[in-house]
């Protein structure tokens, strides 16, 4: 006869008929929980398969197979003629009451340690808003999804299936998509590749991450522009270098400050954004470029140029990279089309000597074995087509009235508390806000009406501070732009 201490035991379990879990893992989940509590002891008898679906209202077999469930997971085990037992090879656990919160402990925090002071804190926000003025953003809408759509189900399509799915391909990139890339670089930005001098990552950030990796060292000096991006900032850190903020004014990087930083001490690199500078929007100035390319040579550091945003440039044709004037392989040239094209693909490229490219993907294998090919053909097929090429084109004058519709409300309806220069290029407009008004204030109010704005807490330093944030104008349409103007317009 059963006990009636186990029969109360297993009248308590309940099950949910509607609920998408098959109820014999419903049932072993419970009889696994109940022997974790200690309610059910190793080589304790269970009561039959017809006593517990009885008690708990279901099907015989279904009780059966949940039983079978926890033999084969090797809680359970069955003798025939004797029943079935919680396995003996189960150490003894003592009965404890488990409340809620203890049962779901582990989900929570883990029992183990975490180093999360070695890292610093990288905070992300996902905004819900019906308007945005975001960091710079490109309208989803312009891009050609539909023909990188057609461009992609054609690579699942076409011959070749085992080398595009049957196997790993090579850690820089495939062969098809490095190819395209090296003509289109070459062509634009005036850069002198072939496919070697390529390497596909998903994302600037992960470019700046895989170099700093493979090429930075504890100690090493990296130079970058104050203010700056703290993502950047943040991974030189982490590969424990010393990093030395020197100021930006309106015509970038004070390369002057650098040249006194190079008397001083060996400078392993400088990460700079020439075209566009972030945040401010700034472009380098010629003289300033050919001289940080002189320096590089002179003292021997790499120039990591992220050129973020290169194909959107509105007074004259976009100046052309450090790298197509570097004749001594001292830059690492970084793009992305997820800034212009979408953020949600994540598709960069880094460019260098053949060399340092090698030793990239050889140090990437150890975080990601290889991008995604298929996604990169179907760029590399939009690239060969001209795609890419017309979207800029139609997209560049589209982004451009928008610049100018936006600085044009901004002067009338915030002239009072803001000031800003309409900027040649790229997607926002560095506004600095009266210093009365407290920025994290503003984009909470903002937000609570539907428009997010940055907090500006990511552009402050001790040594800088001009309660500024970037204003993004691209991604949203005249209208938008009109409505976001009047809602901060009544907040300030």
């Amino acid at each position: 006869m059963d006990s009636p201490i186990l029969e109360n035991i297993f009248r308590e379990i309940q099950l949910d008929t509607s609920a998408e879990r098959a109820i014999y893992l419903q049932l072993s989940d419970a009889i696994l929980l109940l022997i974790k509590k200690g309610n059910l002891r190793s080589g304790q008898k269970l009561i039959s398969s017809r006593d517990l679906a009885k008690l708990v209202g279901i099907n015989r077999i279904t009780v059966s197979k949940a039983f079978e469930e926890l033999q084969m997971q090797g809680w359970l085990e069955s003798f025939v003629g004797k029943g079935t037992f919680v396995s003996s090879h189960i150490p003894e656990i003592e009965p404890t009451k488990l409340q809620q919160d203890t049962i779901n402990k582990g989900q929570k925090i883990a029992g183990f340690s975490l180093n999360e002071k070695q890292y610093l804190s990288n905070p992300y926000f996902v905004p819900n808003a019906t308007y945005h003025l975001d960091d710079g953003y490109p309208d989803p809408k312009l891009a050609p999804l539909k023909e990188l759509y057609r461009a992609y189900r054609n690579q699942l399509t076409r011959s070749g299936i085992y080398q595009k799915f049957g196997s790993y391909g090579s850690p820089d990139g495939s062969e098809f998509y490095k190819q395209a890339l090296s003509r289109y670089l070459n062509e634009t930005r005036g850069l002198n590749t072939t496919e070697e001098n390529i390497l596909s990552v998903r994302g600037t950030l992960m470019g700046i991450n895989l170099v700093c990796t493979a090429l930075i060292k504890s100690g090493d000096v990296v130079v970058s522009g104050i203010p700056g991006w703290q993502r950047a900032e943040h991974n030189f850190l982490h590969a424990k270098a010393n990093h030395i903020g020197i100021p930006v004014d309106e015509h970038g990087l004070v390369v002057d400050e650098l040249k006194k930083i190079c008397k001083q001490k060996k400078v392993r690199m400088v990460y700079v954004t020439p075209h566009h500078h972030y945040p401010t929007t700034v472009s380098l100035r010629i003289d300033r470029r050919l001289e940080l390319l002189r320096l590089a040579n002179e003292y021997g550091f790499i120039i990591f140029e992220d050129d973020y945003d290169f194909d959107f440039h509105y007074a004259h044709r976009p100046l052309l990279p450090l790298a197509s004037a570097d004749e001594n392989g001292m830059v690492i040239y970084c793009g992305s089309f997820s800034k212009s094209f979408s953020p949600a693909f994540r598709m960069g490229y880094l460019v260098a000597s053949e060399n340092v490219i090698k030793h990239l993907a050889n140090v990437r294998m150890l975080l990601d074995r290889q991008g995604d090919h298929i996604l990169d053909n179907a760029m590399a097929e939009l690239l060969n087509d001209g795609t890419v090429q017309r979207y800029v084109r139609k997209a560049l004058t589209i982004y451009e009235e928008r610049r100018d519709y936006f600085c044009n409300l901004l002067s009338n309806e915030l002239d009072e508390v803001v000031n800003f220069t309409i900027p040649d290029g790229g997607m926002t407009v560095w506004t600095k806000f009266d210093k009365r008004i407290n920025l994290d204030i503003l984009s909470q109010k903002a937000y609570e009406k539907g428009l997010y704005i940055s907090d500006g807490k990511m552009h402050q330093y001790s040594t800088y501070n001009e309660n500024a944030i970037r204003l993004g104008f691209a991604s949203s349409s005249i209208e938008q732009l009109a409505d976001s103007v009047h809602i901060l317009k009544g907040l300030v």
